[in-house]
C-alpha cells in the first residue's frame, strides 16, 4: 500500500510541538532528521539532541479523505512557515532491501572490509567485518570511524588487548580482533549500543574474546591500546582516565574530533602522550600518539 509523505524544515526549538501536531492530525508516523550536515555523535545519557534546523516527515495514508487532510495541512504549514512543505507519494517496497542498495562491502586500508551480511569482496586477502545498519551508530561510513578502521588496518595487533571506549555498534572493537588482537574490551553508556556490540561480536564469531561493559563497571586494568571515537569535549574530560588506562608505550587512538578542536584535544593529552602528525577526513581528524 502506498503513502502519503509530507516533509518541511523547522527551527529546533519548534520541532517537537510540529511533530506532535501531525500525530494528532492523524499521521502514522513523524521522524526527525538533519536538515543540514550536522552531526550528533554519542549524546550524553538520557539525552535526545536535536540538530539547530530539523526535516520533519510525516507519513499518512494515501486515501482520499487523508490525502485533502494532508493538502489542508500543507497550506496551513505555508501559512505558518513562509515556505510549501514538500507532498510526495510513497510506494511500498521491501525496506529491508533499500539500504541494501546503498551500503555496499567498503575496503579501509588494504586488508579490512566492512560488509552486510551476504555480500563478500572479490578479495581474497579481505579481513572482513560483517555489519548491517542498526540502531547503534557505527558502519565505517561516517569519516571518524573511517579514520579509525584504517589506523586498526596499519596496526600491529597480534597478541594485544585494545580498549574500544565509546564503541556504539562494536565496530571498532571487532576489526580489532579480526585483523589479530588478542582480546578486545568495549565500553558505551548506552545500553543499546552494548546490545548492538555483543550480537554483532557473535555474528563475527569473536564474542568470545570481546568483554562488553558500561563505564562505571570497566575494570581497572592496563592496555596495549585505546580507541575513543566520541567527540572533543567528552576526549578532552576522560583524558585522564584514558591515559591511566593505557600501558606505557601504548597506542592511542582518538577521533570524533572536528578539524578546528584539534589543538584543543591534543593539549589536554600532550604531557603524558608523544602525539604524532594528525590525520585528517573532510573536516573530522584523527590524533594517534604513544604513551610517555
Amino acid at each position: 500500500m502506498p503513502w502519503l509523505q509530507l516533509s518541511f524544515d523547522v527551527a529546533r526549538e519548534q520541532a517537537e510541538t510540529f511533530a506532535l501536531n501531525l500525530e494528532l492530525a492523524g499521521a502514522l508516523s513523524v521522524t526527525l532528521g538533519d536538515a543540514g550536515d550536522e552531526p550528533q555523535l554519542e549524546p550524553a545519557p538520557g539525552e535526545t539532541p536535536l540538530w539547530s534546523v530539523v526535516t520533519v516527515t510525516a507519513l499518512f495514508d494515501s486515501d482520499a479523505e487523508t490525502q485533502a487532510v494532508v493538502e489542508r495541512l500543507a497550506l496551513h504549514l505555508t501559512a505558518q512557515l513562509g515556505a510549501t512543505p514538500k507532498i510526495e507519494r510513497i510506494e511500498d517496497q521491501v525496506w529491508e532491501r533499500v539500504w541494501l542498495d546503498t551500503f555496499k562491502p567498503t575496503r579501509f586500508g588494504q586488508r579490512l572490509w566492512v560488509c552486510p551480511h551476504g555480500q563478500v569482496p572479490n578479495d581474497p586477502n579481505a579481513v572482513i567485518v560483517a555489519l548491517d545498519p542498526g540502531l547503534a551508530f557505527g558502519t565505517g561510513h561516517h569519516a571518524t570511524t573511517a579514520l579509525c578502521l584504517e589506523w586498526l588496518d596499519g596496526a600491529a595487533l597480534g597478541g594485544k588487548t585494545v580498549l574500544d571506549f565509546g564503541c556504539g555498534s562494536g565496530i571498532l572493537a571487532i576489526a580489532a580482533l579480526k585483523l589479530g588482537a588478542a582480546r578486545a574490551i568495549a565500553v558505551d553508556h548506552d545500553p543499546q549500543a552494548l546490545t548492538a556490540t555483543h550480537d554483532n561480536a557473535a555474528a563475527n564469531g569473536v564474542a568470545e574474546r570481546l568483554e562488553i561493559y558500561a563505564p562505571e563497571e570497566l575494570p581497572a586494568e592496563l592496555v596495549d591500546t585505546v580507541l575513543a571515537n566520541i567527540l572533543a569535549g567528552p576526549l578532552i574530560t576522560l583524558a585522564p582516565r584514558l591515559i591511566g588506562l593505557l600501558r606505557p608505550a601504548g597506542d592511542l587512538v582518538l577521533s570524533g574530533v572536528l578539524a578546528d578542536q584539534v589543538d584543543g584535544v591534543r593539549a589536554a593529552y600532550a604531557q603524558q602522550i608523544e602525539l604524532a602528525s594528525t590525520r585528517l577526513r573532510e573536516e573530522w581528524a584523527l590524533i594517534y600518539g604513544q604513551k610517555k
